[in-house]
């Protein structure tokens, strides 16, 4: 069971992965003063935090390039405090905050089901924090596999069996 965080003050909220493509593992990060918080999750995760965070900066006043973050690096070293099972989005609009949940999981070892874990995180960001972890996030995500232009799964160096092939190799 890991442990709950809430950051009401982010001052860098970004992402990572480390290794090769097709066995990356990723990473949530935000940091206020000397407090890190490092969040393990799959790269289907960052890719539809990254997609829903965009679709509500395009309703709200954009942010101006001075005030976006250029420094995304995380702090290393990168160890993880739980992995994420859920993540929610809110804004707070008293605050003009977006506000990230991420909701620890754990497996349960009685039956090889996946439960919800006790660890939760709350992250407080900015519009221009967003921004900046929006276009960070897709460049993480579409730095991996190239994804196969008939079925869309990602490609491994060798190829791989396309359904829309049946398993067969083009000629």
């Amino acid at each position: 069971m890991g442990a709950s965080f809430e950051l009401p003050e982010v001052d860098r909220f970004t992402s990572t992965a480390v290794g090769p493509p097709g066995a990356r593992v990723f990473y949530l990060q935000a940091v206020t003063g000397t407090e890190v918080v490092t969040l393990r999750l799959e790269k289907a995760q960052v890719a539809a935090l990254a997609g829903y965070l965009a679709e509500l900066l395009s309703d709200l006043p954009t942010p101006s390039p001075e005030e976006i973050p250029r420094e995304l690096e995380p702090v290393e070293p990168l160890v993880a405090e739980w992995v994420v099972g859920q993540l929610g989005v809110a804004f707070d609009e008293a605050r003009d905050r977006m506000v990230i949940r991420a909701d620890e999981v754990v497996p349960d070892d009685a039956d090889d089901e996946v439960a919800a874990g006790e660890g939760s995180a709350r992250f407080a960001l900015t519009r221009p924090q967003v921004a900046a972890f929006v276009v960070h996030a897709a460049s993480l995500v579409s730095a991996g596999r190239p994804p196969c232009p008939l079925c869309r799964r990602p490609l491994d160096p060798e190829g791989h069996v396309c359904i829309k092939t049946n398993g067969h190799k083009p000629r």
